[in-house]
């Protein structure tokens, strides 16, 4: 974890609170009967979701190295295909199949990714363009290759007959500029944070790190992680697109091939943005799977870590890593379903593995721009983004599903949206309306001694770093901008404010649910971007985006990413799709989409080809005015920060 100036340890946000549990109390759903997670109240089972007969031995356990054998690809068969690719395009558990069987090192791996960014990756530490991919704001070579070489004595054992070793032993990977490790400087996109440096792995990094994980370094992530469009690092396949945010840097180094994977940090979009511009395959997973801990906090309550790669079976690997209950730093991890099932690793195989599952398209999930409310968003969709859309919805369909369309949750009805984004006010504290969501996060926000502990750690700072710092996490009230005044408002929210937005936040969950079980729903599938992504530092205007994208992380519900198909323009950007189901149904998702990936290969595959990235010599390192005048992305609509995020919000897009 960091500098405790700056990282606290996040509360449980009462999120699952008992709910009703018997059939005759909740009504039997589908969903319910198959063990999928419908509204999943505090202990509720969760019954080996999205496990199949080619996974099954995987659910027999919570430690995936012990079904390794079942997630990985023959090294005979991952030899052939290192004929054809370069080493650094392989996908994880490809290359997990060759360290394992001793074909190739660690250090081997390992130097491969750093050659890869001292070629692409342009000059560290610059919060702005570096002429390069910028997805890497800092690497630490030396700690890496320690531990690919510490790596390669562990695999170099178990091949001996030694103790077995994860899937995951001796990878390299980024993991976002937000996130503690161990003495590695953490900023969260921001020069104001220079100086904070982790005094410990946070608990999901340290299982990472003792499955024998390589850390290349810290992804650049946008600043204070504010906007979802990114800022700073150039988008994979082109870098004069944006790359997504704010986990920018993890979104483009696994499809650019400077990691084999990254870890990136969710509060409203952040993981499923970058991972949909790259056209990488991303993991939101559900509030509580993974331990927040160590994260630089923005939402308690909906700050999740989760992994970003090029396959969704690489993701699934990691997150297998990652999960499981951290009852000291973080309460969400208790209301999981205990014994955790493994995420499915692998692919089901027989033609129709989705046979079972009805999957729908919801008709109010809105986009922005004009005609979004009311309007079926898939009236919206540019062309090329429209014919992958279809083209998905028949490919799932000969996998067996059942795809429909169905009237998902209306998020303006205000008798059904309660929470997110609601005009009600339940009470004023110092002079601020606090609103049902604003209730929950500032209470919080208040108990982790979130302006506080910025204000510590800006006192012993530079002034420039201590004003940046000041105008972002301080409030002003009654002409002043203080620490205090941002402390006095999240603390003054009484505990009847605070109940009443807890409980919305669940009926809500409630509700959407039900629109689910009412069309006998499994599963989501949605677009995130209706139109081609726009240029770095264009304007967004033409953008047509998912008005509700935070809406996953108020409901503590996952989602995940894959790419599906690119543009017919000369650019050929990637096209994604997600899938998006109810609080602990990852394994379901997850183990669809790698399905997918398995039946239809060639969209996950297809990686952009290396750029012709020149430094400008006549470019300068960033004046400290330049550097001070780094800002987060003005438009709220685009904020990742749920207050600011719904106080941007359209009138017509606010419940009614």
């Amino acid at each position: 974890m960091h500098d405790s100036s700056v990282t606290t340890e996040p509360l449980v946000d009462p999120v699952d609170a008992p709910l009703p549990t018997t059939e005759a109390e909740r009504g039997v759903s589908r969903r319910g009967l198959l063990g999928r997670a419908g509204v999943v109240g505090a202990g509720a089972a969760l019954a080996t979701t999205g496990i199949g007969a080619a996974t099954a031995a995987a659910a027999t356990t919570t430690d995936p190295t012990a079904a390794s054998t079942t997630l990985l690809p023959k090294a005979s068969a991952v030899r052939a295909r290192l004929r054809d690719v370069p080493l650094v395009d392989l996908e994880i558990n490809e290359l997990a199949a060759l360290l394992q069987a001793g074909d190739i090192t660690s250090v081997e791996l390992t130097n491969a990714y750093l050659d890869r960014i001292d070629r692409y990756n342009g000059d560290f530490e610059v919060y702005m363009d570096n002429d390069g991919y910028n997805a890497f704001v800092r690497v630490d070579r030396s700690k890496a290759l320690a531990e690919a070489r510490a790596a390669d004595e562990r695999l170099a054992a178990a091949r001996s007959g030694g103790p077995a070793v994860s899937p995951l032993c001796g990878v390299p990977i980024g993991v976002k500029d937000s996130i503690g490790l161990e003495g590695r400087p953490a900023q969260n996109g921001a020069y104001a944070f220079k100086g904070n440096v982790g005094t410990a792995d946070g608990p999901a990094m340290a299982k990472l790190r003792a499955a024998g994980v390589v850390f290349l370094g810290h992804t650049i992530c946008s600043a204070f992680s504010g906007s979802i469009t990114g800022t700073f690092a150039g988008n994979a396949w082109n870098k004069d697109y944006f790359p997504g945010g704010s986990s920018q840097g993890s979104g483009v180094a696994p499809i650019a091939r400077l990691s084999a994977a990254a870890i990136g940090e969710e509060t409203g979009g952040s993981i499923i943005f970058p991972s949909s511009a790259n056209g990488a395959s991303g993991i939101k997973p559900s509030l509580g799977l993974v331990s927040s801990a160590g994260v630089m906090p923005l939402t308690p309550g909906h700050d999740v870590i989760g992994p970003i790669s090029r396959s969704m079976r690489d993701s699934a690997l990691l997150l297998n890593e990652m999960m499981g209950p951290d009852p000291e730093n973080d309460q969400q991890t208790l209301s999981a379903p205990l014994p955790l099932a493994p995420i499915p690793a692998a692919p089901r195989g027989g033609p129709k593995p989705l046979a079972g599952i009805t999957i729908g398209v919801p008709q109010t999930d809105w986009l922005t721009g004009t005609g979004g409310a009311g309007t079926s968003p898939q009236a919206l969709y540019a062309a090329d983004n429209l014919a992958v859309f279809n083209r998905v919805r028949s490919e799932l369909q000969a996998l067996g599903a059942r795809v429909i369309d169905f009237p998902g949750l209306d998020m303006r009805d205000a008798t059904l949206n309660t929470y997110f984004s609601s005009a009600d006010v339940l009470e004023r504290v110092d002079g601020a309306n606090v609103s049902p969501s604003s209730a929950v996060r500032y209470s919080n926000l208040y108990e982790i001694g979130y302006a506080d502990a910025v204000r510590q750690f800006a006192a012993g700072r530079l002034q420039s770093q201590a004003d940046k710092l000041l105008a972002q996490y301080g409030r002003t009230a009654n002409g002043e901008t203080t620490f205090e005044n941002a402390t006095r408002l999240y603390g003054g929210v009484s505990s009847g404010a605070r109940r009443e937005g807890e409980r919305r936040r669940r009926q809500t969950a409630a509700n959407y649910a039900a629109a689910l079980d009412a069309f006998d729903v499994d599963f989501m599938l949605v677009m995130n971007f209706g139109t081609k992504i726009t240029k770095r530092g264009a304007s967004t205007t033409g953008l047509r985006y998912r008005t509700y994208y935070q809406v996953p992380n108020a409901l503590g519900w996952p989602m995940i990413s894959f790419p599906a198909g690119f543009g017919t323009d000369a650019d050929g950007l990637p096209i994604s799709v997600q899938f998006w189901g109810t609080r602990f149904s990852d394994g379901e998702i997850v183990q669809a989409a790698i399905d997918y990936q398995a039946a239809y290969p060639q969209y996950h595959r297809t990686l952009p080809p290396d750029p012709a990235i020149a430094v400008d010599p006549r470019r300068k390192r960033l004046t400290q005015e330049q550097v001070d005048a780094v800002e987060v992305d003005p438009d709220p609509l685009l904020s990742n920060d749920p207050d600011v995020h719904e106080a941007g919000l359209p009138a017509e897009y606010r419940p009614r």
